[in-house]
């Protein structure tokens, strides 16, 4: 079965100090949702598992499946099974988006199993339609002109064509209107399964209406502070986040001020 751990892991980025000591275990099938206020680290979370080499791993580890994430590289990481929806989707000119899902699809199943053409098209063209895309972005530049919420579409797309084991979805409600929303979330929500995982970061509640978490944690200071059932969002929603810096006696100046 599926099992990501994440142990005490710490992370800087010029010196400055963000992940302070992340716990975490999701096993296949769950939905673990992280919300906090800005500049507590949850972007920096899902960018350090994934890779990206601007931040310092110090200490700690995460694992997928008994794989060493932190000892291997991006795309390594990628064919093991982990997936990052980004929160701000890079715009590349030159290459179309069909060529690079088909070429991402390949590279994840191996030299000597990749995906014909035909079944290739097939394959996009059914879940584009299930994210009513219009089948033209299939032709044009990856993400260049695209919206704000056609960029979120690609990116679940993109999720849903690589089948990951787990997925990391940054902010993937940022900037989205309710109909978009619903249709991210139903792209989401269908690829659940009992092996599949999701680590869904999130500054609303809202979303999280449509994707139903198993599991909701708080980040401050670059910690996970607070956990619980889908109940903890709902309060968050409600009454913010004073209660829980009460709880712990953290002040708006020790929360934290990068991502």
């Amino acid at each position: 079965m599926t099992k990501l751990i994440i142990n005490g892991l710490k992370a800087s980025i010029e010196g400055k100090q963000i992940l302070k000591g992340i716990n975490l275990e999701i096993n296949g099938g769950e939905v673990h949702a992280v919300m906090g206020p800005n500049g507590t680290g949850k972007s920096t979370l899902s960018s350090v598992l994934m890779g990206h080499p601007k931040y310092d791993v110090t200490d700690g580890f995460a694992s997928l499946d008994g794989v060493d994430l932190l000892e291997i590289d991006v795309d390594e990481r990628a064919r093991a099974g982990l997936f990052l929806a980004m929160q701000y989707p890079s715009e590349i000119t030159g290459v179309t988006n069909a060529d690079f899902l088909r070429s991402a699809m390949n590279a994840r199943r191996g030299e000597g199993n990749e995906l014909s053409l035909i079944k290739f098209i097939r394959l996009m063209e059914a879940r584009m339609k299930n994210l009513e895309m219009n089948p033209e972005f299939a032709h044009r530049y990856l993400n260049e002109g695209f919206s704000g919420g056609e960029k979120k579409r690609n990116e679940i797309l993109q999720m849903m064509l690589l089948e990951p084991k787990v997925a990391i979805l940054d902010e993937i409600d940022s900037g989205l209107d309710i109909d978009a929303l619903r249709i991210v979330a139903d792209g989401v929500n269908a690829m659940r399964t009992e092996e599949r995982s999701f680590l869904i970061i999130t500054h609303y509640q809202r979303l999280l209406t449509y994707i139903k978490p198993d599991y909701v944690h708080v980040m401050m200071q670059g910690r996970l502070v607070k956990s619980g059932g889908p109940e903890l969002a709902h309060k968050v929603e409600a009454e913010g986040y004073d209660w829980i810096k009460e709880e712990l006696g953290i002040t708006d100046e020790t929360v934290g001020q990068v991502e």
